[in-house]
This record gives C-alpha cells, sequence and structure tokens, in this order.
C-alpha cells in the first residue's frame, strides 16, 4: 500500500462512513451518549437544500479513513467571512500518515479561497496530542475567550421567555 492521501467532497453516498466516524470521534471524547445524529438527520443538513456545513472524506488509496466537517461563520470585526471547524477526525490506524495535517491544509485552502478572515476551531482541553499538533502547524489557542453553550431544554426555555 502506497498510503496516498486524498482529501474530496463528501457525498449522499458516503452518509454511512460519516456516521460512523462522528461516533468514533464520540468515543474518544469520551460523549458517545451525547450523539443524536442520525444519518436522515446528517443528509439533511449536510446535503439537503439550504444545507450550511460542508464535509469532506480523507482518504487513503480510495478507503475512507477520515472527514471534516465545516462551516462558515462571520466576524464583524474584520468584515469578513471565517471558515469555522466543526469536527476533524482521522482513524487511529491511519493516524501517522499526514492525514490530518492534509485535512487541515485542504480547509485553510478553502478558507482562502473563499477570502476567510479565519480558521478556527476548538479542542478538549485534555486532548494534549490534539494541542501538540495544532501547535505545531503553527496555530494558537484563543486563551482569551471562553466558548459558552445553550441547548436542549434549556434553549427551548429561554426562548420562550418573553413570549
Amino acid at each position: 500500500m502506497s498510503n496516498t492521501i486524498s482529501i474530496r467532497p463528501a457525498t449522499p453516498e458516503d452518509i454511512s462512513q460519516i456516521r460512523q466516524f462522528i461516533l468514533e470521534l464520540a468515543i474518544y471524547e469520551k460523549a458517545e451518549h451525547e450523539v443524536e445524529a442520525d444519518e436522515e438527520a446528517l443528509l439533511k443538513t449536510l446535503f439537503g437544500e439550504g444545507a450550511t456545513a460542508h464535509c469532506v472524506m480523507c482518504e487513503s488509496d480510495d478507503t475512507p479513513i477520515g472527514f471534516a466537517v465545516y462551516f462558515f461563520n462571520y466576524s464583524t470585526w474584520q468584515g469578513r467571512n471565517g471558515l469555522y471547524l466543526e469536527d476533524l477526525y482521522v482513524s487511529p490506524k491511519s493516524r501517522g500518515l499526514g492525514a490530518g495535517k492534509a485535512l487541515l491544509q485542504h480547509l485553510a485552502k478553502t478558507a482562502v479561497e473563499n477570502d476567510c478572515g479565519r480558521f478556527e476551531w476548538s479542542v478538549l482541553d485534555w486532548n494534549k496530542p490534539a494541542i501538540d499538533f495544532y501547535e505545531s502547524l503553527g496555530a494558537k489557542p484563543k486563551s482569551e475567550w471562553l466558548g459558552y453553550r445553550m441547548d436542549g431544554q434549556t434553549l427551548i426555555d429561554f426562548a420562550k421567555q418573553g413570549e
């Protein structure tokens, strides 16, 4: 095997593999219980009309070994779009082949081609291998910003306040 790495846009035919990668990533991140997306939801949100998220597949010798999901956000300070990487995953047996770097470079190129001012993502604070990898590429943590989230019933309840 020559381990030729390639990146291509995902297609609806990839949906089972995408969901499998999502589950594997969730297991790694100790959050398997949080995965709600089934194949139908993924088809709708990645490939349906009006879909705003995008997915690319990483392959080695035509075999899927990883994926990345991203979307475009916006910076009012820059007056430009940014590219936000939601998930990046490479199967454990394929790590060390350059797949992660290839995925990030592909997305960086996508950001530049779309005149994005930023390319951002989040990493769990305990994921030292990923942090070391990102920093080796020149990425820097945003230590002055804290991420916040509202979801589930809290989101629904908050949205209904003031009605």
